[in-house]
């Protein structure tokens, strides 16, 4: 199959890359950092999770984060949602897409989020029902599913199965996430070719980390299967913290450069990403986790989190 002429890079950063962050991030420093990203010519930018703040501190200033954004025109912000109460949450303010999440690891399931894979689908079932009713589009993150730090291996035909009943609940889209970055191009082309007998290629999008170095490789892998949509971490912000020497997401700009090189197009800017990621690496007070930002000379941090500017 063909490479894709076009692929969508949907934005992780403010989220999945910033929620384990242990010092707590002032909201104006997240509005910057989407700001940023919307000006980059992002797409897509998952912009905050309505969890509770027990659990994930760093969203509890999620409403804020989401009425305070200046959105750019045709440019979508989904928001990830646990059950029906953040997402009632979600669309109080003003939330126009959302984004719920199960596991392929029973494993995983059982230790993360406290239920089995049939409750968890059960609690999405509850969510995506509550936004179709009101017309809101749903995005299903499915985990694990290139390996489980508490099992090992995951089968590819129950990832298949689980990725065709989260469509069959009603979600437009599922990301596969390789939430410890154990996988590898050959894993990862052959899982693609599994769920793709269940799920509609131009319906699944992958969601590579890169503990092990193999996000980019994998990306390719999957591209040359007819992959069109790409998750990534400006910075290379994230990464798993069950996953031992875990280093991040893949990130954005080693993702666009990687595009850019094989003709593929984006709409997004480097310059704007490499700005995005120099903001936010200022206010972490740490350098970027970003190959291509480091090669292109991006600064090092030079102001702690609370001098930096919106």
């Amino acid at each position: 199959m063909a490479m894709p002429r076009t692929v969508k890079m949907v934005e992780v950063g403010p989220r999945d890359g910033l929620q384990n962050e242990r010092e707590i991030i002032p909201a104006r420093v997240k509005i910057g950092l989407v700001d940023r990203l919307t000006l980059a010519g992002l797409s897509v930018i998952e912009t905050a999770s309505f969890v509770s703040p027990k659990w994930v501190p760093q969203m509890a200033d999620a409403a804020r984060v989401l009425e305070g954004i200046r959105r750019g025109e045709g440019v979508r912000y989904p928001v990830l949602v646990p059950n029906r109460q953040g997402l009632e949450a979600a669309l109080a303010a003003g939330a126009g897409e959302i984004a719920v999440f199960i596991a392929a690891s029973e494993a995983f399931s059982q230790r993360n989020i406290n239920c089995s894979i049939e409750q968890s689908l059960e609690r999405c079932a509850d969510v995506v029902a509550g936004a179709a009713a009101r017309g809101i589009p749903v995005r299903g993150y499915l985990s694990c599913v290139l390996g489980c730090p508490y099992q090992g291996e995951v089968a590819p035909e129950a990832v298949a199965l689980l990725a065709g009943r989260l469509v069959e609940l009603g979600c437009y889209e599922i990301s596969l996430g390789d939430t410890i970055g154990v996988g590898t191009p050959g894993r990862a082309r052959a899982l693609v070719r599994e769920v793709a007998g269940r799920v509609p290629i131009e319906r699944l999008a992958v969601h590579f980390h890169d503990t092990y170095g193999q996000a980019l490789a994998n990306t390719l892998a999957v591209l040359e299967q007819g992959i069109a949509t790409v998750d990534s971490s400006v910075a290379g912000l994230g990464g798993c913290p069950y996953a031992k020497g875990a280093s991040g997401n893949l990130a954005s700009e080693d993702l666009l450069y990687l595009l850019d090189g094989l003709g593929i197009e984006t709409g997004v800017s480097l310059t704007g990403l490499l700005d995005a990621g120099n903001y936010i690496c200022a206010a972490l007070g740490r350098a970027s986790g970003s190959k291509v930002a480091r090669a292109m000379g991006c600064p090092e941090p030079p102001r702690p989190l609370e001098k930096v500017q919106h």
